[in-house]
């Protein structure tokens, strides 16, 4: 497929290498230029381009950038074709991303996501780890494969997001829409703890709504006081570990 990544964070520089190992067309943007992206971002293939270049004749967009940097990207998306699928890794942290109204009172994140785009998404690749994403991948069947869900409200848009999670080493769930998206929204039992396809299914259907924002907010101050800042991310093994303490 031909996929533009807008981002190139530690989740958007992962996704480029990983689909450009799996053999398809990726071209990379962020907000400084193409001449700014590293070159580690490009090591299986991917293209520096413009953030306009890298959503223009794709199949695929997927979108890597924190959330309050979303509607800055809004009217490049809206010249996106429909038939486009729009994929979301983005989470709300009110900590970086000052306090949105609707999501504090209730509204889905992936669902005022798509409000502001003003078109249907896929939430995928969200609720895993930037260390465990990088290094956790492993083949088809093989045991302790790590799951993920996904959720979008249109069915194609939704299988086309399974198949490109599981071209990044990772078996895909099918989370269903967008309203049941909160469910792997961080603080939820299945948010970054590494879970299997078979325990998966638990975790999403044991969240509890009203509890997600507190468990998020205990698990930014335990990172903070042990790294020392909001913005840097715990190694792998610690995180996952602190995630399932707090969130399970």
């Amino acid at each position: 497929m031909k996929i533009g990544i807008v981002g190139v964070g530690h989740i958007g520089k992962t996704l480029a290498r990983k689909l450009g190992a799996a053999g398809h067309d990726v071209k990379v943007a962020n907000s400084r230029g193409p001449e700014t992206i590293e070159a580690d971002a490009l090591a299986s293939g991917a293209r520096a381009v413009t953030a306009a270049e890298a959503v223009a004749d794709v199949d695929v967009v997927i979108l890597s950038i924190p959330l309050n940097r979303l509607p800055g990207i809004a009217p490049l998306i809206a010249s996106v074709p429909a038939r486009t699928v729009v994929i979301d890794t983005s989470n709300y942290y009110p900590a970086r991303d000052s306090k949105i109204a609707a999501i504090e009172a209730g509204q889905v994140e992936s669902l005022w996501v798509a409000e502001l785009l003003g078109r249907p998404i896929v939430k995928a690749w969200n609720s895993i780890g930037s260390a465990s994403f990088a290094t956790k991948g492993m083949a088809p069947g093989s045991p302790g494969r790590i799951a993920l869900s996904v959720a979008a409200d249109r069915d194609a848009d939704r299988k086309v997001g399974m198949a490109l999670v599981e071209d990044t080493g990772f078996d895909a769930f099918d989370a269903g829409t967008l309203a049941e998206s909160w469910r792997q929204q961080p603080g939820a039992p299945c948010y970054c703890t590494d879970l299997t396809r078979e325990q998966l299914p638990a975790a999403l259907a044991a969240a509890e709504a009203a509890r997600l924002p507190k468990r998020r907010d205990l698990m930014v101050a335990a990172v903070v006081e042990r790294v020392g800042d909001g913005t840097t991310n715990p190694d792998a093994e610690y995180g996952v570990r602190l995630s399932r303490a707090l969130y399970m």
